[in-house]
């Protein structure tokens, strides 16, 4: 029986309230996790270890650059991300490390252009952290001292990939479909195969659309891209509404319908991508959005994955009262509310489920195109129930869920992401 539906009673009556019982199990829906008691926990229990495996957040990283910053943040008592010295406290150490990139890369040798590459990522890793957990230029920038550091980011980012053989091109797109507050240019990060020699002309390639999620942006997903062009596949990776640089209104629930069709439009008009094997990948955040162009834009998509997602009960009020005691390193509704435009987090609890939920506004009872639907049992950010619906409407869904995996299903998600991404896309015919 669905987590929405309770036994004598009709789906319609009680769809989309409050589960009786979670299926992360009550104990651990109640349970504040210990890092969230301070810099040192966050360091000692939940953060030191994924550093020293250069997993995520610190994919690129290294735990040498990391080590000494958190032994200062600890003696200095900074428990805060939100203060600019929580930020500065990172800063010299990226600088240092972009400036090292700086010297290595004007060697003209493939050596050393592999150096200043991994330097200059080690660098990007750490302005990463240093803007963490949140940053938003909707309406306006909500941190300066971050958003120099997500500028710094960007730049360092674009210097590391001018040294690949399948470079890295920023691209600004213009949002055609910019309606109301929206902005209008949609930044996103580009990347194809490489031409063959023995190709005369480019031929158009398959192409994943990546979809960024709370905290990670275009260029913390260099993995995942390469990935991509290793199996033949170009990539445009592009921030969600409320987060970073994307020109979406982050309160307008129909802001994300336009800023897809900008996208793609623009994508069919570019020339280097095959429009027949377009696919969507959405992380986290960006899974919510995965769902959303799935039944919005099926027509234009071979398919859509959403790891991590939420559709409707990531917005759920006693949801929401625990969720800042679970995996997210920070408090997380805060982030949340500002990324959808509320003003407080009170106003974000009370209104954003019926304002944003695909159920309460009818999205998901739409026809999908083809939609993998990926996540942990225990993950306390989007909760697993939000994927389970979505077997109750619309069109035939697909899943992979891992028990006792927290959020994303990691680590072993993506073992199972990409065999399904390639059927899909080999499934297409001429």
């Amino acid at each position: 029986m669905a987590p929405h539906t309770t036994e004598g009673s009709t789906a319609t009556a009680v769809e989309g309230t409050t589960p009786e019982h979670w299926i992360m199990g009550r104990k651990e829906f109640e349970r504040r996790m210990p890092h969230h008691d301070g810099i040192k926990a966050l360091w000692e229990t939940r953060w030191r270890l994924p550093c020293s495996k250069s997993v995520y957040p610190f994919h690129d990283g290294a735990y040498e650059d990391f080590a000494p910053i958190f032994e200062e943040l600890i003696k200095r008592n900074i428990n805060d991300a939100c203060v600019p010295s929580y930020t500065e406290a990172f800063l010299p150490t990226a600088e240092r490390l972009a400036s090292l990139a700086d010297k290595k890369a004007t060697a003209s040798t493939t050596t050393a252009a592999k150096e200043a590459s991994a330097l200059y990522l080690r660098a990007c890793a750490v302005y990463r952290i240093a803007r963490f957990p949140y940053i938003t230029a909707f309406p306006e920038v909500n941190d300066a001292v971050k958003w120099r550091a997500w500028q710094a980011q960007k730049e360092t980012y674009l210097k590391a990939g001018q040294l690949w053989e399948c470079p890295v091109e920023e691209v600004l797109v213009d949002h055609k479909h910019a309606k109301g507050n929206d902005k209008a240019q949609i930044p996103v990060y580009v990347r194809v195969p490489k031409l063959e020699k023995e190709q005369k002309k480019r031929t158009k390639c398959p192409v994943v659309v990546l979809m960024t999620g709370l905290d990670g942006y275009r260029p913390d997903n260099t993995v995942r891209c390469d990935e991509f062009l290793q199996r033949g596949w170009g990539s445009v990776v592009v921030e969600i509404p409320g987060t970073a640089d994307c020109p979406a209104d982050s309160a307008d629930p129909q802001s994300p319908d336009r800023l897809w069709t900008s996208l793609l439009e623009w994508m069919g008009s570019d020339g280097r991508f095959d429009m027949k094997r377009v696919m969507v990948w959405g992380l986290s955040c960006g899974g919510y959005y995965a769902i959303r162009i799935a039944h919005t834009h099926r027509d234009r998509l071979v398919g859509c994955v959403a790891q991590g997602a939420g559709c409707h009960y990531f917005f759920d009020k006693e949801w929401l009262e625990k969720v800042d005691g679970h995996e997210y390193p920070f408090e997380l509704t805060p982030a949340m509310a500002m990324k959808h435009g509320f003003k407080s987090v009170d106003e974000y609890k009370a209104k954003a489920q019926k304002k944003f939920s695909l159920l309460e506004t009818g999205i998901i009872q739409r026809p999908s195109t083809r939609l993998l639907l990926v996540n942990g049992t225990q993950d306390g950010l989007m909760p697993v129930e939000d994927s389970m619906m979505l077997f109750e409407y619309g069109t035939v869904k697909e899943a992979r869920f891992f028990s006792g995996a927290l959020h994303m299903g990691y680590p072993l998600a993506n073992g199972s992401v990409y065999p399904w991404m390639e059927e899909v896309m080999a499934s297409v015919r001429d």
